[in-house]
C-alpha cells in the first residue's frame, strides 16, 4: 500500500511570524511533525510512506531540501493566499508526488505543522478507519468539545442573540455529543481527493477518530505560541513522550529527522 505524508506550511502569517520554523521547546515547530511522520513510518515497514513538505517559504524548504527522504514542492503563488483553502494544496503535493516518483498513491495523510501534540497510534487510527469504511472520503482527528451548540452555545442573528441549534436540553449531559475538529490529522481516500472534494473535506463523507485533548488552541498570537509551549512542556513528559525523546536523540535536524 502506497501512502502519501503531506505537511503543508504557509510563510504568511497574520498573527506569528514564521510560527511554521519558529523555536518551539527547542526545536522548529515543524520538526515535531515530520518527527512524528517519520515514527510512523518506522513502526509501519509494511506500508510504502514517502513524505512531501508544501510551503512558499524558502527557509522552510531550505531547512529540508538535504534530506533525502522529504520531497519538498514549492507552492504556487495562486496556492499561498492567506484565503487559499488547504484541500487543494494537499491535491497539488500529490499531484507533484505521483508525477515524480511515477507513483499512485492509495492514502494520503496530511498532518497540520501547528499541532505538535500527536501520537503515531493517531495517526494508524485514522488510516485503519479509512481502509475499513469503503464509502468515507476522508477521516479526520477531533476531541471532545467544551461547548455545545444544543446547550451552551449562542449566536447573532439580526441583531438578537439566539441558541444556535433550538434545543430543550437543560443539561450537558443530555445534549448529543459534539467534536471539535483539531486539524491535526486528515486521511484521505486518493481518488476521493482528486475527483470528490474541492476545497474542503466536509464536503463528502467523512469519519473521525478521536484524539486525547490538550487543550491544544490555534496559533493566533505570540499568547497562543507561549500558551502552547506551557502545554507542551507538560504532556511531553509524559504521553508524547516518544516524540519529544526521538528529536532530542538526533542530533543534526532537520537533515537527518
Amino acid at each position: 500500500m502506497n501512502i502519501l505524508i503531506t505537511v503543508c506550511g504557509r510563510a504568511g502569517s497574520t498573527g506569528v511570524k514564521n510560527k511554521n520554523i519558529r523555536n518551539f521547546l527547542g526545536f522548529p515547530l515543524i520538526n515535531y511533525t515530520v518527527a512524528a511522520a517519520n515514527l510512523f513510518k518506522k513502526e509501519n515497514p509494511n506500508y510504502n510512506i514517502d513524505l512531501s513538505i508544501n510551503s512558499d517559504s524558502e527557509e522552510l524548504l531550505n531547512m529540508f531540501n538535504k534530506n533525502k527522504d522529504v520531497i519538498c514542492i514549492e507552492r504556487p503563488t495562486e496556492l499561498a493566499q492567506q484565503n487559499s483553502p488547504k484541500v487543494p494544496v494537499i491535491r497539488y503535493s500529490l499531484n507533484y508526488v505521483e508525477k515524480k516518483l511515477n507513483k499512485i498513491y492509495d492514502y494520503i495523510i496530511d498532518l497540520d505543522i501547528t499541532s505538535p501534540l500527536r501520537k503515531t497510534a493517531d495517526i494508524e487510527n485514522a488510516l485503519k478507519k479509512a481502509i475499513s469504511n469503503l464509502q468515507t472520503d476522508v477521516v479526520f482527528s477531533v476531541v471532545h468539545s467544551r461547548r455545545n451548540p444544543y446547550f451552551n452555545m449562542v449566536e447573532e442573528q439580526n441583531g438578537k442573540i439566539k441558541k444556535i441549534i433550538s434545543s430543550d436540553f437543560v443539561t450537558r449531559q443530555q445534549a448529543p455529543q459534539v467534536y471539535d475538529m483539531n486539524a491535526s490529522i486528515y486521511c484521505y481516500k486518493r481518488n476521493s481527493l482528486i475527483n470528490v472534494l474541492k476545497n474542503s473535506p466536509l464536503e463528502g463523507n467523512y469519519d473521525i477518530v478521536l484524539m486525547k485533548d490538550t487543550a491544544v488552541i490555534d496559533i493566533d498570537s505570540e499568547e497562543d505560541f507561549e500558551l502552547m509551549e506551557v502545554l507542551g512542556e507538560y504532556f511531553f513528559k509524559d504521553e508524547f513522550n516518544e516524540l519529544y525523546r526521538y528529536i532530542n536523540n538526533i542530533k543534526t535536524l532537520p537533515n537527518k529527522i
